[in-house]
Parts: C-alpha cells; structure tokens; sequence
C-alpha cells in the first residue's frame, strides 16, 4: 500500500517487505549520548514490539540517531510504530527530566514539546532481498566501529550484534532466530511490487508471527526445518 506524506514522501507497505528505518535526534543532537538514554530506548523498542507485534531483524542505537530493521507489524504500520516509539521514548527522557521543575499541570500544557527529542521525519528502505538483509545488517553492527564509540561491535552493547555473533537473548526480543522457529527468505523481485506466488507471503512460519521476517544470515539461510 502507498502512504503518501507531505513533500511526497512515499512509504510501501502490506507488501511483506522488512524495513530499513533511520530516525535521528533533534537537530542531529547527541539526545542518545548517554547509556541511561540508550537504555530507555532499548526498552521503549521492546515495549513497543510487543504492543504492535512485529519482528525486530536488527537494530543500533547511536548517540544521535538510530537504525532499525523491522518486519511489517501485525498491528498498523511502521509509520504508527515510530510514532509510538518516538513519543515514549521523548516522554521519558524529556518530560520526566522536566518534572524536577514545572508542576504537574504545566507539564502536560505543552503538547508538543516532546517532538523536539526527534526529527519529525524518518528514512524507510524497503528491504525485499536477502543481500540487502545482510547489507543493512552488516552497516547497522559495523556503525559504532566506524564512529569510534567502541574497538569491536560486540562491545557495544546498544545493537542486536551479540544476538547474531554469539546467540545471547538480550533486552529486544529476537526470539524468531532461535529453534524452533526458522525465518524464510523472500525471493528477489522488483521494488513496489508484490510477488503473490511468494510463500513468504502466503504462509506464517512462525506461530504468532506474520511472514514479513527473513534470515539475514547464509548461517540462518542454510538451516532446515526439522519435520
């Protein structure tokens, strides 16, 4: 389905695809500079995956903008998820931070402010072949090497690396990677165009889950499931 946005901005949905997500901080302010930041949007993402019901493929979380690659919810779309992550995630660390100063009542006056944690607006890729699953993945875990913050990506704890590289369950639920659940992989086919012979599409292959998640992984490709 196409979303239009203001200056035509255009989102693909219901159409199986994973998605590639970038949101940045206000004004690409490091809002996220801090672990107890980083913390709570961690927690705001797991609170978030399970109000909606969607599968997390990976994530990093920078200090001043965030990666995301997520299957399509159950519940809505990815544009109602952000925005329910987004807002939580702003009433937490602005809102309660201006809760030592202001009153009750003067805290909920200004509807609006929690917007200033974020930009307004978010990058979505649609994500609907294996090599872009693993590009997208490869770019997310490698981003906090690249910028210095840590020597090796499995010291950065704020990413889905440590899930991949040694199977740790963290804070984010990835459960879909672990027997006896196995994610299958969507056929290559051009961009904004459903491909209705896709089983990917046309059969869950998880129990509670829709199909929209794949394997990013030649390791998760090449694992059967068993009968």
């Amino acid at each position: 389905m196409l979303q239009p946005g203001r200056n035509r901005l255009r989102r693909f949905y219901g159409q199986g695809d994973l998605h590639f997500i970038t949101t940045s901080c206000y004004r690409r302010k490091p809002l996220l500079g801090s672990a107890h930041a980083r913390d709570v949007f961690v927690q705001a993402l797991e609170q978030v995956r399970r109000q909606y019901r969607f599968n997390v493929i990976g994530f990093v979380v920078m200090p001043e903008h965030v990666h995301l690659l997520l299957s399509e919810p159950e519940k809505a779309n990815p544009s109602r998820v952000m925005q329910a992550l987004k807002q939580t995630v702003a009433w937490r660390l602005l809102l309660k931070k201006k809760q030592r100063s202001s009153s009750q009542i003067e805290l909920w006056k200004p509807a609006a402010q929690p917007d200033r944690f974020w930009q307004r607006r978010f990058y979505d890729f649609n994500v609907f072949s294996e090599a872009k699953r693993v590009e997208k993945l490869k770019y997310m875990h490698r981003n906090p090497v690249k910028r210095g913050l840590a020597s090796a990506p499995e010291l950065w704890k704020w990413s889905s690396y440590r899930t991949y590289a040694f199977e740790e369950r963290g804070s984010v639920n990835m459960e879909w990677m672990f027997p006896p659940y196995v994610m299958r992989t969507t056929r290559v086919r051009r961009f904004g165009v459903p491909d209705l012979h896709d089983p990917v599409l046309m059969k869950p292959t998880h129990p509670a889950k829709n199909a929209q998640s794949a394997a990013p992984t030649a390791r998760y490709r090449n694992r059967k499931s068993k009968p």
